[in-house]
C-alpha cells in the first residue's frame, strides 16, 4: 500500500493538475473527429493535468463499430526538459488515461514539430504544403498490456522515433 501511495505522490509531482476549468474549456476547443463526444470526454480527462509535453489535440473517430482515439502532442516547448524515458512514461500515462476516459479500441499518439515555412508557402486549401512533421508515432490496442506497451516503446518496436529529434530534444 505504501508503494501505491508513493507512486501517486510521484505522479502528482511529475504531472501537476492544471488550473480549474482548463479541462472543460480545452476539451471542447481541441476536440475533433466524427465521435467528438468521445474526444471531449478524453480531453476532459487529459486536460485536467499539465503534461510536460503538451497535448495539442484529441480526436475520436468511429467506423464499423470501432472507435479510435488520437492524441497530437507537441514535440517542442515542453513545460520542463524531458528524457526519452520520461517521454515514454508520459505517453504511457496519456494512453492509460485515454482508455480509462472512453471506450475506444485503439489510441494513436504522435508528436509533431512545426516546419519553418516562408511567407509565400500555402498552408491551407488544395495546394497546401505541410506545416508540421511527425517526430514520434505509436499505436496501441486496448488489449495490449501496459507493461508490454512501455517495453515496446523503450525497445523502439512498432514505434517511430525521428532519431535526430529524439537525440537533440530528449536529454
Amino acid at each position: 500500500m505504501l508503494k501505491v501511495i508513493s507512486a501517486f505522490v510521484l505522479l502528482a509531482q511529475l504531472f501537476p493538475t492544471a488550473p480549474p476549468g482548463v479541462d472543460r474549456l480545452d476539451a471542447n476547443a481541441r476536440a475533433s473527429g466524427n465521435r467528438k463526444d468521445l474526444a471531449v470526454a478524453i480531453g476532459r480527462a487529459l486536460f485536467h493535468t499539465e503534461w510536460p509535453a503538451q497535448v495539442l489535440n484529441v480526436y475520436a473517430d468511429g467506423f464499423g463499430g470501432h472507435d479510435i482515439a488520437g492524441l497530437r502532442v507537441s514535440g517542442e516547448h515542453f513545460h520542463h526538459s524531458l528524457t526519452r524515458d520520461q517521454f515514454v512514461d508520459e505517453i504511457a500515462s496519456l494512453v492509460r488515461e485515454t482508455f480509462a476516459a472512453a471506450p475506444v479500441d485503439e489510441v494513436d499518439v504522435w508528436a509533431s514539430v512545426p516546419l519553418r515555412v516562408g511567407k509565400d508557402v500555402i498552408v491551407a486549401g488544395d495546394l497546401a504544403q505541410p506545416s508540421s512533421r511527425s517526430v514520434f508515432t505509436v499505436s496501441v490496442s486496448r488489449g495490449e498490456r501496459m507493461a508490454a506497451f512501455v517495453g515496446r516503446m523503450r525497445a523502439s518496436r512498432r514505434v517511430y522515433w525521428d532519431q535526430e529529434w529524439a537525440r537533440t530534444t530528449l536529454k
